[in-house]
């Protein structure tokens, strides 16, 4: 088992708290309110439950535990990606070499080889899909074939592999560890997306982007990232080496992507008339749904901490 510094502890703690506090409340009023159909937040609960759950277990595991569970997520978000988005049956040899691109880019985190891992994806791949295309020799979506595959890897390897990758930068922050900054981001970008919601259901009037998320409003917008930034000002000296200015301008980072994350997933959806990306997470639709606001805020917080510090 991995020894989980003191700081990081107390935030997995005060996580739970919270969620058993939000069970007890969801038990109370569904117990009252019995004239209404409480299911998808009972569901919603339960896989909280499930999903929170498995990470601190995969976080109180050595590290390599964490690596490989972050690379199996990649696979997952890929695999539901491409499984939305309709590919050419030529494609059959390009995904096969994107999906091998995986543990790959995750080998390169393992060595903690930054020069090579950002740019296996940006560039090798990049260069090497369409080359392997060519090959096959099927012009006809040509094109949109290569742009969807490789954003695809972009997003649902790339931009997640950089959660992993903050597990393996050395610890600036005695009390915390480098498990610290990647709970930091984990929790902020989460919590983002509830304040913004819980914001804009209280006082939203006034839309941002109807056609793409008619429920997004600047009031939501505006009120969220306000309490992410001021919450990150207090909490990122105990979690991450930043102060509270930076962590300030972190929760600015973390409000914004992950907002823009959401509304990309959305338009995608959209685009393909889906409500969700699949059922896999029982109340919270599927893989993409879930880390939509993640794909955006890992690679900017990592950035971040990684020019300042690294």
């Amino acid at each position: 088992m991995a020894s989980i510094p003191s700081h990081s502890l107390y935030l997995m703690a005060g996580v739970l708290v919270f969620l058993i506090i939000s069970t007890f409340i969801y038990l109370i009023i569904s117990s009252h309110n019995t004239d209404k159909d409480y299911c998808e937040l009972k569901l919603r609960i339960r896989s909280w439950w499930w999903m929170i759950g498995t990470v601190f277990v995969v976080l109180y595991l050595p590290q390599k535990y964490g690596l490989v569970f972050f690379g199996f997520l990649s696979f997952l978000a890929l695999k539901e990606f491409l499984s939305i988005v309709p590919t050419r049956l030529a494609d059959r040899r390009v995904i096969f070499w994107a999906y091998l691109s995986i543990p790959i880019q995750y080998y390169w985190i393992s060595l903690g080889w930054y020069g090579l891992y950002i740019i296996f994806i940006p560039v090798y791949m990049f260069l090497y899909l369409p080359m392997v295309a060519v090959i096959i020799g099927e012009t006809k979506g040509f094109i949109r074939s290569a742009g969807v595959i490789h954003w695809a890897l972009m997003l649902t390897v790339f931009c997640l592999s950089h959660m992993a990758y903050l597990l393996v930068l050395p610890s600036k922050k005695l009390g915390a560890g480098s498990i610290g900054m990647l709970l930091f981001l984990l929790v902020f970008t989460q919590f983002n997306d509830v304040c913004q919601y819980i914001w804009g259901k209280s006082f939203g009037k006034n839309k941002i982007v109807p056609k793409v998320s008619p429920n997004k409003t600047w009031q939501g917008f505006i009120g969220g990232a306000t309490t992410i930034m001021v919450s990150s000002y207090f909490a990122a000296p105990y979690l991450t080496p930043l102060t509270p200015s930076q962590g300030l301008v972190a929760g600015a980072i973390i409000a914004f992507s992950g907002f823009i994350g959401d509304l990309v997933i959305s338009s995608v959806k959209r685009d393909l008339k889906l409500k969700d990306t699949s059922q896999l997470i029982p109340g919270h639709g599927g893989i993409l749904d879930r880390i939509d606001s993640l794909m955006f805020t890992a690679p900017l917080f990592f950035h971040y901490i990684y020019y300042l510090y690294y």
